[in-house]
C-alpha cells in the first residue's frame, strides 16, 4: 500500500459521497475502494438505527449465508468487538483474544469451520449516534490482518461515518415517495432465528428492504437482527431495545420490532417481528439525527411539530423570539428547506 495520506484518503472518500447518495451504492462503492488498500476475502456491513444501534439494511458477501440467522445471532451475543462496546473504530479478532480466535463465541461456535484467520471490525459512530458497523474477513491461509491495516482502517473510519450519515438524511428528500405499506406486517422467528411463519404482506416488504437475485427468496436479514438484539438483551448482553428503522425506498421508512409471544406452552417461545411504517415522530427524532441538528435545534423541530409558533417557542425555551429566527434558519441550512412547512413535511414524511 503506498504511503498513508490523511487528507488524500479524506478526499477519496468525500468523492464517492458526491457520488453516491444511495446507501447501498455507496457502501459496495466504499467497499471496492478499501479493497485497493486492505485485503479481505469476505464482509458484512450493516446500517445501524443510530439510538438503538441496532443493525439493518446489510450489504454483505460471506462463505455462511446458508447459516445467516446463526451468523447473525452469534454476532448479538459476543462480547468480543461488539460495534456497541468498541472503544476505538477498529479492532482486530487476533488482537483482541490475544492470538486465541476461540475466546470469541461467533468464531468458535461459526467462523473456525469455514476458516476464517481473522476480522478486523469497524464502527462508525459520532456524537448523533452509532450509523453502521462493517465486519472484513481473512479466510484461508493468508495473513492476519496487520498494524498498517488498521491504520488505514482508522483513517477512513470519520469520513465514511460522515458519508453513511449523509446518504441517511438525503432519503427524507427523495420527491415523489411512493406510498408506504399499509398497516404492519408480521413475521415469526424460531429461538434460533428460523422463520416460522409470516403473515401475507410480509414478503413483499422484506423483498423491497433486502432486494434478492431474481430466482431467489428474500432474505428478511432486518428481522433476523432485531431478533438477535432481543436475544442480546435477555441475556444481558446488551441493553437497546430490540427494535431498529430502516429506510424501505422511496423516502418510506419502516420501524421492525421484536417480542416473545408471550402466550405460549413453549418454554422458550417464538419470537414475533412486526414492519410497520416509521410513526410521524420517529421519523422526526431519525431526521434531525442524521441531518447533524444541535440538540436545542432538535428540541425546535419537535416543539414546531407539536404546533408552536415561534412566540411559543421563545416561551417554552426562555429564548428570544429573535434567537428562535436564528436557530431556524441554521436548521433551514443544514435540512435544505426554506420554510417551516417544507421542513415537516420532509421530517414526518407528508
Amino acid at each position: 500500500m503506498p504511503e498513508l495520506s490523511l487528507p488524500r484518503v479524506a478526499e477519496r472518500i468525500e468523492h464517492l459521497r458526491r457520488d453516491y447518495s444511495d446507501g447501498r451504492a455507496l457502501r459496495r462503492a466504499l467497499l471496492e475502494e478499501i479493497s485497493r488498500n486492505v485485503n479481505f476475502d469476505a464482509y458484512a456491513w450493516l446500517l445501524c438505527d443510530p439510538e438503538t444501534e441496532v443493525g439493518c439494511d446489510p450489504v454483505a458477501d460471506v462463505p455462511c449465508m446458508s447459516e445467516l440467522p446463526k451468523l447473525i445471532r452469534l454476532k448479538y451475543a459476543t462480547d468480543t468487538n461488539r460495534w456497541t462496546r468498541m472503544r476505538t473504530p477498529v479492532a482486530r479478532l487476533l488482537d483482541v483474544t490475544r492470538g486465541r480466535p476461540e475466546q470469541s463465541l461467533v468464531w468458535r461456535e461459526l467462523l473456525a469451520a469455514y476458516d476464517v484467520v481473522d476480522v478486523a471490525s469497524m464502527v462508525f459512530r459520532d456524537r448523533l449516534g452509532c450509523w453502521a458497523f462493517l465486519d472484513l474477513w481473512r479466510v484461508g491461509s493468508v495473513a492476519p490482518f496487520t498494524d498498517r491495516d488498521s491504520e488505514y482502517l482508522r483513517a477512513i473510519a470519520s469520513p465514511v461515518t460522515a458519508a453513511i450519515r449523509h446518504a441517511q438524511a438525503e432519503t427524507f428528500h427523495i420527491s415523489g415517495a411512493a406510498p408506504g405499506p399499509e398497516g404492519p406486517a408480521v413475521l415469526v422467528l424460531s429461538p434460533d432465528l428460523r422463520v416460522s411463519a409470516q403473515t401475507p404482506e410480509t414478503e413483499a416488504y422484506v423483498r423491497a428492504l433486502v432486494p434478492p437475485a431474481a430466482d431467489r427468496q428474500p432474505i428478511p436479514a432486518g428481522a433476523y437482527n432485531v431478533g438477535a438484539q432481543m436475544l442480546a438483551r435477555e441475556h444481558g448482553v446488551d441493553s437497546h431495545p430490540p427494535h431498529a428503522r430502516v429506510h424501505l425506498g422511496q423516502g418510506v421508512w419502516l420501524t421492525l420490532r421484536a417480542a416473545r409471544i408471550v402466550e405460549s406452552d413453549e418454554a422458550d417461545p417464538d419470537i414475533a417481528v412486526t414492519i410497520e411504517p416509521t410513526s410521524p415522530n420517529e421519523r422526526i427524532g431519525l431526521f434531525t439525527l442524521a441531518h447533524g441538528l444541535t440538540k436545542r435545534e432538535a428540541e425546535i423541530v419537535a416543539a414546531c411539530a407539536r404546533g408552536a409558533n415561534t412566540h411559543g417557542l421563545a416561551t417554552e425555551l426562555f429564548v428570544s423570539e429573535n434567537t428562535i429566527q436564528d436557530h431556524f434558519k441554521s436548521i433551514f441550512a443544514k435540512t435544505a428547506t426554506r420554510t417551516r412547512g417544507e421542513l415537516l413535511a420532509i421530517a414526518r414524511g407528508g
